[in-house]
């Protein structure tokens, strides 16, 4: 397959992430920051910027206030990454990351985001509709605004499956439950996110592999379930593979799941193996960590870092 493969990004809720770092930061008291800087982000948006950052083809579309598009406009600009993002009157949310290397911990503020109207959602349909003339990829990633039906990315999948696109699904609790049954590509949840879809714990391997291969039963191509620290399972109907990742120093955790889809889709493209995916997929993951925004380090890092992901083999169905 072609590394000129085009892919879009869905972002129904992105965010401008405002990251400030605060020594000793303690709520109730006066506190300095070291620190800042505000980037483009939410799901999809970084999705677009790791594929960027990977040299591939990509289009954004999704819901932007239009109070605040400066951040969205610089990264598209800056990335080449084309802008098909809709317009909304308001402002895009902003989520507050106060990282403090004192105590090595994150604080979140999240505020609200945009209330799209149902016009605002056929217009998006109609874009996205627009869109499959010239893209093969579709990559539906992120949290849901409150108000739209939890099933919009069932519905967007049905679409996009009846006209033969490869789509990828990222996403959580019930929009994550509806469209999982529609036949995505690629669905990488993360531990939790696939304990509560099968609506219980997974504790070790072999019930995460277990679980994986109850959504490849019903119709899912590639599941990968990344675990944090402990690596990542990926798993298809031929076989299973753990991704154990080396230890990095962490800047910050943002998007390092989001760097795992591109990862997925930028090896599946090169024609990689399951192994050679997560491989791959893991060194995107791990080299986000070492920036501050969805970015990427250079092409050297990523393939040193890949040498360092061992691979271990967990059997076939």
């Amino acid at each position: 397959m072609s590394t000129q493969t085009r892919i879009a990004t869905l972002s129904l809720n992105p965010a401008v992430d405002q990251t400030a770092q605060v020594p000793s930061f303690t709520a109730g008291r006066v506190n300095r920051v070291e620190w800042e800087q505000s980037d483009a982000g939410g799901k999809g948006v970084n999705v677009a910027s790791f594929l960027a950052d990977a040299g591939l083809p990509v289009a954004a579309t999704g819901l932007l206030g239009d109070g605040n598009t400066g951040p969205f406009v610089a990264l598209f600009a800056r990335k080449g990454i084309e802008d098909r993002c809709l317009r909304l009157p308001g402002r895009t949310r902003v989520n507050v990351k106060i990282i403090d290397p004192v105590l090595d911990q994150v604080t979140d503020i999240n505020f609200p985001g945009l209330a799209p109207r149902p016009q605002d959602l056929a217009a998006l349909t109609e874009a996205i509709e627009r869109l499959c003339a010239d893209t093969d990829w579709f990559v539906l990633s992120g949290s849901v605004p409150a108000g739209v039906p939890s099933d919009i990315y069932a519905d967007l999948l049905k679409r996009l499956k009846a006209r033969g696109k490869t789509v990828v699904l990222d996403a959580s609790g019930a929009p994550f439950a509806a469209a999982v049954s529609c036949g995505p590509d690629i669905v990488k949840p993360n531990i939790d996110e696939l304990g509560e879809l099968v609506g219980r714990p997974l504790a070790g391997h072999t019930e995460v592999v277990a679980a994986a291969r109850a959504l490849i039963a019903g119709g899912v191509g590639l599941v990968a379930v990344s675990m944090g620290a402990d690596g990542a399972l990926f798993v298809n109907s031929d076989s299973a593979v753990l991704a154990i990742p080396p230890a990095v120093t962490v800047k910050s955790t943002v998007g390092a799941g989001d760097a795992m889809v591109a990862g997925i889709v930028t090896g599946t493209l090169r024609g990689l193996d399951l192994a050679g995916r997560a491989r791959l997929a893991t060194a995107f993951s791990l080299g986000t960590l070492g920036e501050v925004g969805p970015n990427l380090p250079g092409p050297e890092v990523i393939e040193s870092l890949a040498a360092r992901v061992q691979i271990r083999v967990l059997g076939n169905p």
